[in-house]
């Protein structure tokens, strides 16, 4: 059985590092379909942002 704690702390310490860069993926979340898949590891959905959000996703990433 897959660790749904596991999967939840490591959303909450990306969501922090992400609101310490000043970004929000109001998405960010734990994906439902390889979670409930029985073999495969969960997966993290990043979701979908705004240009503003992906260019500053994109200046803490360091590639601008």
């Amino acid at each position: 059985m897959k660790d749904c704690a596991e999967v939840e702390s490591v959303i909450k310490e990306l969501r922090e590092a992400l609101a310490r860069a000043g970004i929000v993926l109001p998405s960010l979340g734990l994906d439902p379909v390889s979670y409930a898949h029985r073999s495969l590891p969960p997966l993290v959905e990043l979701g979908r942002c705004n240009t503003d959000t992906a260019r500053r996703l994109a200046k803490a990433l360091g590639t601008r």
